[in-house]
């Protein structure tokens, strides 16, 4: 596309929403608009979902497409692609099936298992449910992750080392969600995958995570400091298995859907890679994983996320 024609569009870029991770998405939104104005699109407006002139201002806006930087409920779920939809807004990443599919935890370890892609063992508990906490431990040993099955950004997730601990973990788990899921731990090298793309998809440089002694796992207290203290990119893999995950990671993009970007992320042990889960719009702040390994790449974020609007305004011309 060219510059002028870039100057002419008028882009929504959807970040706040109502979820917990709301400062998150309003740091990745800033980071959007900043990237698509030095990319020359002419206006450029935030918009967060949350408010009540949302629709309004959508409608006014007379947008030529959306660039959802959207995370959790209302945004990854597929809520708001389906407004979109019934708009006729393009819009940036997956469509709503797909977005629902990667945002529910336990549906994508389905389709990761029809797809042949390893996978933790694991179990869901839904509220309301009584669980045993010895039988968990006996079935998926004692060292586990307890999770919300439809959230992100680690909010309500804990290690469990302790089957003292399960139980409290499991109510925690549960101030997010409906439903969790308790996976067994597994050992290894946390390691993320982002991919972009149409027909063609890239898969970037993997980041290895490399969290403080302190500290259990990527949880929030880490995730979103300098990437330079955390992120090691490349990551530190043997070549099978840095070739098997950035596979396997365009094969989970393919398995729930995805469309123009997504990062899954891996533990890579004694069984190679094995997912944990895929983001369908991952993280854009500055410290986020996805912009480093652009960085990385050495691709310009910002050309980056112009192709993804590029990508949003060819499915919709198709």
């Amino acid at each position: 596309m060219a510059d002028m024609q870039r100057h002419d569009m008028r882009i929504a870029v959807l970040a706040g929403g109502a979820s917990a991770e709301r400062d998150v998405s309003l740091s990745s939104g800033a980071n959007v608009a900043n990237a698509l104005r030095k990319a020359g699109y002419g206006k450029v407006d935030t918009l967060d979902p949350a408010t009540d002139t949302f629709l309004d201002d959508v409608r006014a806006g007379s947008y030529d497409a959306a660039f959802i930087a959207l995370h959790g409920v209302g945004g990854e779920d597929g809520m708001v692609q389906h407004i979109l939809e019934y708009l006729g807004i393009p819009y940036t990443g997956s469509d709503a099936l797909a977005s629902g599919c990667g945002m529910d935890k336990e549906l994508s370890k389905v389709l990761y298992d029809r797809a042949g892609i390893p996978t933790a063992r694991g179990m869901a508990i839904e509220r309301g449910e009584t669980w045993d906490a010895a039988a968990i431990v006996e079935q998926l040993g004692s060292h586990l992750f307890v999770k919300p099955a439809y959230n992100g950004s680690s909010y309500g997730v804990s290690k469990v080392d302790d089957v003292a601990d399960l139980d409290a973990a499991i109510e925690q788990a549960f101030e997010y969600d409906t439903k969790i899921l308790v996976e067994e731990c597994l050992v290894g090298t946390e390691i993320s995958v982002g991919v972009f793309g149409g027909d063609e998809l890239v898969a970037l440089p993997i980041v290895e995570i490399c969290c403080p002694d302190d500290v259990d796992f990527y949880d929030l207290s880490v995730k979103y400091v300098d990437p330079k203290d955390i992120h090691r990119i490349p990551a530190r893999l043997s070549e099978a298995d840095y070739e098997r995950a950035q596979r396997l990671a365009k094969e989970a993009h393919d398995a729930l859907g995805c469309y123009g970007i997504s990062r899954s992320d891996f533990i890579v042990g004694e069984r190679g890679p094995v997912i944990l889960e895929t983001n369908t719009i991952p993280g854009m702040t500055e410290s986020s994983l996805f912009p480093d390994e652009v960085r990385h790449a050495g691709l310009d974020f910002a050309n980056v996320c112009a192709e993804l609007v590029e990508l949003a305004l060819a499915r919709a011309d198709r």
